[in-house]
């Protein structure tokens, strides 16, 4: 999927999809997952670590445990580096509306689980 991303083509089940590049917390090693992505201003978009809801996705623990190596790469453009953020309180309920609104499956998925699914806004450095 990440070399159809790269080719321009970046869209999967109805969502836009980009490339996130983090580290292993343990192997250290390069890792690069397809996420669904939403709009959040102009260079800013939010990410969800729904990971099929029974617990985080791998990705997440990565991404959390080194934030400042972290890039993602939109459908045929470059990597950018981004400055990851979970969002609490009043910041994740309205981006949270946003996106459940714009994606109702993953409203439907949350519904399901027995945790709050993670929201993470990725800030270009």
């Amino acid at each position: 999927m990440a070399r159809k991303i790269r080719r321009g083509r970046g869209e999967f089940m109805g969502m836009d999809v980009l490339i996130l590049n983090t580290v292993g917390r343990r192997s250290g090693q390069s890792r690069e997952t397809p996420v669904a992505w939403f709009a959040d201003g102009d260079d800013t978009r939010l990410i969800v670590a729904s990971g099929g809801g029974s617990r985080h996705p791998d990705w997440h623990a990565n991404l959390m445990a080194h934030p400042g190596r972290a890039s993602i790469e939109l459908p045929g453009g470059d990597a950018v580096q981004v400055a990851p953020h979970v969002l609490d309180g009043a910041d994740r309920e309205e981006a949270w509306q946003r996106i459940a609104a714009a994606q109702p499956r993953l409203a439907k998925y949350q519904s399901k689980s027995e945790r709050k699914y993670p929201v993470i806004r990725l800030t270009p450095r």
